[in-house]
């Protein structure tokens, strides 16, 4: 029963993060068929991440209210749907609509399975348990990118979506067979006029951003969109500190290394967050490559990130949250910009050695900020935590996205508004320099931030428990580490 459940729940995490990676290999030929650009569908990146920000913060209270089991299927239900009206779309609009759409199945589904996994599992088999979950999460995006590039070369792009259905129906079947019924938690009160306010700022400030440069609708429509958005979001935070129960209590941010780690996470997601979109549409657009092509080149990334999960704890143990961070949000921004130096003629060998190095990086800058974050939080806050860490995650992915599409058209602005090689070379470097003051929030925290966690240890601890263990052995006593 141990790995039957977390294997059963891992089907909808499969399926999520295949999906987010699939799409970004075949853009082009997406945008061909519907009638739009490459860059326009940046909107529907942001339309499947702000569905994502929105509807994650109230994923438990849905499933204590009407019961995990049953929100998860329903979750993964949307997401199919959405899938299908994705496949099926006829123009921009459409699509942006449908994978809104699929982002409100796919924000229930990745924190539900990981609530049903912790409620149903035993405290002495959640270790392992967790990783029997993560490992086909981790698998997906290592394969999303060569399969999406297989279906959309020889295939049709359609399929990309469509794959979701068998996948859906086989993990619907499985849960209704094997999951048992998970116990609710005790409701907590809803914070709905949060959740309107909420949605409002999220949605309104990261689709008006995303059409500033846009021609898709009159510019004075993504200027009231911005500033609607950012006077909810106003409007929110004066809510949230009279509020007893936020939907996201603002008041966490009092506590340094939570503060550190959301803020240098959301400026590094502006960069990182930025290369699915970018990388895929240099490759095929710029160097000429099929979608297959491209796919068989990015997908080393994923591996990468797959790799650092062996002896991420080892680094961080051995040089602490604070340094590696730090030298990862530098040396992360550094791979960004040489991502923009590729042209046509760089090897292969050497554009994949980058990528593989960028994804070591990321992965290993995420699991530090995530057990950093909450390294010194009060349990009784953890779900407020993990919650403001989740939902920061696709909106500063989303304006990543904005961002570089923003510069490309921009760029391409200049001479004649069809996108050239150079323009790509132009967003990467501004991707990379922003992404690069991601490592401010780091310089003010101590080097011992989060040790308990990580357990590293500075060269004053050493020193002291040398000398500790020095005089402990001149009293004839057994040393103590």
């Amino acid at each position: 029963m141990t790995r039957i459940v977390p294997l059963v729940l891992a089907v909808a995490l499969f399926m999520e993060n295949m999906d987010a990676t699939v799409i970004a290999t075949s853009l082009p030929a997406i945008a061909a068929d519907i009638g739009t650009t490459p860059v326009a569908l940046k909107l529907a990146f942001t339309a499947y991440f702000v569905a994502l920000a929105i509807f994650i913060p109230i994923s438990a209270w849905m499933a204590d209210k009407y019961g995990a089991k049953r929100v998860f299927m329903a979750a993964i239900v949307i997401f199919v749907l959405g899938s299908v009206a994705c496949a099926f779309a006829g123009s921009l609009h459409e699509f942006v609509f449908a994978r809104f759409f699929k982002g409100v199945g796919g924000a229930m589904m990745s924190p539900l399975a990981r609530l049903i996994l912790f409620r149903s599992t035993p405290r002495t088999e959640l270790v392992n348990a967790m990783a029997w979950l993560t490992i086909p999460a981790l698998v997906a995006p290592t394969v999303g990118p060569p399969v999406g590039g297989f279906l959309t070369t020889f295939f049709s792009w359609h399929w990309i979506f469509l794959i979701n259905v068998p996948i859906g129906l086989a993990g619907l079947v499985m849960i209704q067979r094997f999951l048992p019924e998970i116990e609710s938690g005790p409701l907590r009160r809803m914070d709905f006029p949060g959740f309107i306010l909420v949605a409002i700022a999220f949605a309104g400030t990261l689709f008006g951003l995303s059409l500033l440069s846009l021609p898709v609708l009159p510019l004075w429509v993504a200027i009231v969109s911005t500033v609607v958005g950012l006077s909810a979001g106003v409007a929110y935070w004066l809510h949230a500190n009279r509020t007893e129960t936020p939907l996201l209590d603002p008041k966490m941010f009092r506590e340094p290394a939570f503060r550190a780690s959301i803020v240098g996470t959301a400026i590094f997601l502006v960069g990182v967050g930025a290369i699915p979109f970018l990388l895929p549409l240099m490759l095929q657009l710029s160097f000429g490559m099929t979608p297959f092509e491209s796919g068989m080149i990015t997908f080393i990334g994923a591996l990468g990130a797959l790799i650092t999960k062996f002896f991420a704890k080892s680094i961080f143990s051995a040089f602490g949250f604070r340094n590696v961070l730090l030298i990862g949000a530098v040396v992360s921004a550094i791979a960004i910009a040489i991502k923009g130096t590729f042209t046509p003629e760089t090897p292969v060998a050497v554009m994949m050695t980058v990528i593989l190095c960028a994804g070591l990086i990321r992965s290993s800058y995420f699991t530090g900020q995530h057990a950093l974050g909450l390294s010194q939080i009060k349990e009784s806050e953890a779900g407020q935590a993990t919650a403001i860490s989740t939902v920061v995650r696709p909106l500063a992915t989303a304006l990543g996205v904005a961002l570089a599409g923003g510069v490309l058209e921009i760029s391409a602005h200049r001479h004649g508004g069809q996108i050239q090689l150079e323009d790509f070379h132009i967003a990467f470097f501004v991707v990379a320099i922003v992404s690069l003051f991601a490592a401010l929030p780091f310089l003010r925290l101590s080097k011992d931030a989060g040790a308990a966690v990580s357990g590293h240890l500075t060269k004053e601890q050493r020193e002291a428990a040398l000398e500790r263990s020095r005089s402990e052995g001149s009293e004839g006593r057994a040393p103590r580490f």
